[in-house]
């Protein structure tokens, strides 16, 4: 052990008694719920599926670190909490993290150095991030005991600001940074991830946002042709181009819509508002809601469209917001206030993505290096989720963020002790989350077969 941090120190005196401590505790582990991670990572095949995305040209009987390992150990340490791949060398002889990684806590290679990560991180070609994308949507299909009837997905892109001058970096005026403007789409209800691709920082035009929906669409129709595709998203997707795909290939939609001269003067709004406005001022109240609905058609559209708008009227004017949608069905009320502002949700799950998984640490100069950290950080969010998935519903943690589950069920401190014929991992006998650790553990164990 290094010297350094061997050497003790000391704190306040406790009861008369100095207090002295020192890093040469032994066989020690901070992250003792790395092993949740892997039993998460075991049933749902992930690094296994990534890594058979990319060629892998070592001489195989040279390999020391096999490259699902090599991926394993990254999306591991991004769950802990560990985002830079620096971490990894002074994480490559953790107890914990050999264990998870199917290797002895005190014999043998340790984990992937820092190096080899940043080499993996920047080989993958396009094609192979194209299939490693594909590779994700089936994780997310097969997430599914069964193909769902129907699903909601919610598309929607965010600011990531960059590092400097890297591939696709883009001024925004609207966010006032240079950044990337990923996509990401998520099956909110459940809060699944489908899919994360990096593109540059300016609004997606029709045509592009399309092409992404189309190919997500077309992907997961493969393994789930009957069941019924809602999007929903904001005004950035409500473009002609999308809707008139979702018409023709049957997916329903429920898209913001920006406003504009001929929307505020249609005679359906105006009645619906004037009538809020006076019904308002005649109750006294400070805010009154109501809803219409409105055929509408943009010159740039090939047909007319169900729109519903949403009115406000308060002490401080009108506010009048729009979607369009292709549902018949459903009052103006529940399409505006259930079936779009669910939406909202989404929000709340890229930034769970971004400030909780630090997938925001897009600092390579390769616009491939930057999408495959991206997957990497899904990755991560896929084993978080699927450990919440495991609480049991009546604990206090069973809708809890990845911070949280990271806090309480990952940063667990325990000792492992190897003997000649097992390995014993010794957990805080006042860990105050023990039994749902346990619930969680045995949740993953694999059926026996």
């Amino acid at each position: 052990m290094n010297d350094d941090i061997a050497s003790s120190f000391r704190f306040p005196a406790v009861g008369g008694k100095k207090v002295t401590a020192a890093f040469d505790g032994g066989r020690l582990t901070s992250d003792g719920g790395v092993l949740l991670l892997t039993q998460a990572e075991r049933t749902m095949g992930i690094c296994r599926r990534l890594a058979a995305c990319i060629a892998d040209p070592r001489d195989p009987t040279r390999v020391i670190h096999r490259l699902d390992d090599i991926l394993r150990a990254r999306v591991f340490a991004i769950a802990c909490g560990y985002e830079d791949a620096d971490d990894l060398d002074t994480l490559r002889d953790d107890p914990g993290f050999r264990l998870a990684l199917g290797k002895l806590p005190g014999s043998g290679a340790g984990l992937a150095s820092q190096p080899t990560m940043s080499r993996w991180e920047n080989a993958p070609t396009m094609r192979e991030l194209a299939r490693m994308l594909a590779a994700m949507i089936d994780i997310y299909c097969a997430s599914y005991p069964a193909p769902p009837t129907a699903v909601t997905l919610d598309i929607d892109d965010t600011c990531d600001v960059v590092h400097g001058y890297q591939q696709l970096s883009f001024w925004n005026g609207h966010h006032g940074e240079r950044c990337f403007l990923p996509i990401h789409v998520y099956d909110t209800a459940t809060g699944r991830p489908v899919a994360m691709l990096l593109r540059t920082g300016k609004t997606p035009s029709g045509a592009e946002a399309a092409g992404h929906i189309r190919r997500l669409v077309r992907h997961i129709r493969r393994h789930w042709p009957d069941t019924h595709i809602t999007m929903r998203g904001d005004g950035h997707y409500g473009r002609p181009e999308v809707m008139a795909f979702c018409e023709a290939h049957r997916v329903d939609y429920v898209f913001g819509l920006p406003t504009n001269a001929a929307l505020r003067a249609d005679p359906a709004i105006v009645t619906a508002a004037d009538a809020c406005a006076v019904k308002r001022a005649e109750e006294g109240r400070v805010i009154l809601r109501s809803y219409a609905g409105t055929r509408y058609g943009a010159k740039s559209w090939n047909c007319q469209r169900r729109v519903v708008a949403r009115i406000e009227a308060s002490t401080l004017g009108m506010d009048i917001r729009y979607v369009v949608t292709s549902l018949a069905e459903g009052s103006a009320e529940y399409i505006y206030d259930t079936l779009y502002c669910a939406r909202g949700q989404a929000e709340n799950l890229i930034k769970m993505h971004k400030t909780q998984l630090a997938s925001d640490r897009t600092s390579c100069r390769s616009a491939n290096a930057n999408q495959m950290r991206l997957i990497l950080h899904t990755a991560a969010y896929w084993l978080l989720w699927r450990i919440r998935q495991k609480i049991p519903k009546a604990a206090a943690m069973a809708a809890a963020e990845f911070a949280t589950l990271r806090l309480r069920l990952i940063k667990v401190a325990a000792r492992v002790i190897e003997t000649t014929t097992r390995i014993r991992i010794a957990f805080a006998s006042a860990c105050p989350d023990a039994d749902t650790f346990k619930a969680v553990a045995t949740g993953l164990r694999p059926v026996p077969t």
